[in-house]
């Protein structure tokens, strides 16, 4: 697992030790940042169940101004640290430990501001659903912010009023859908 483009282009990220985090694998990775490249400079990204922070390190390699970084998971976000500190982007970073799954009250100092929001849940929980009403109840995107989701091939999320889905992709068994706020 590595940074794929930008300023700290093939800096080596640390991962969490066995099987609880499942990394974006870098192909997929690549491509996403091939088609959001161009919404990505300048950005305030929130990089939800973060993991080791790959989504959100990446963004920041490219350009984005700010990352705030958020898991339930202790020793992902210990993880996530020693990699935002290891592409020295602590200046640009904030690491919240946080169960997305209750609410995003937690984060009501970045409502209207989010530019890019990512979106990595476990698959096949009904976490992205879950955190997509909350990321709606919290008013976070600011005016016409992309959600990126990450889930299972077939498994999309549910969109609720003032969510957009422009399109999805798909990568084996993985999809990206792509989706703005109003």
């Amino acid at each position: 697992m590595r940074i794929i483009g930008g300023e700290r282009r093939g800096k080596k990220l640390l991962a969490v030790p066995g099987m609880k985090t499942r990394p974006t694998a870098d192909r997929v990775k690549e491509t996403l940042f091939n088609i959001i490249q161009m919404q990505v400079k300048g950005a305030k990204v929130l990089d939800l169940f973060s993991g080791t922070g790959a989504l959100g390190l990446e963004a920041l390699s490219r350009g984005a101004a700010r990352c705030t970084f958020v898991d339930s998971a202790k020793s992902a976000l210990e993880v996530c640290q020693k990699n935002i500190c290891g592409c020295g982007f602590e200046e640009k970073s904030e690491v919240i430990f946080w169960d997305i799954s209750r609410s995003l009250t937690r984060l009501e100092h970045l409502k209207g501001t989010l530019d890019l929001i990512f979106l990595d849940p476990p698959y096949k929980k009904g976490l992205a659903d879950k955190a997509l009403e909350h990321i709606a109840a919290s008013q976070l995107p600011a005016k016409e912010a992309l959600i990126v989701v990450e889930h299972a091939a077939g498994d999309p999320p549910n969109l609720l009023p003032g969510f957009t889905l422009k399109e999805t992709r798909k990568y084996g068994t993985t999809e990206l859908s792509f989706i703005y706020s109003a």
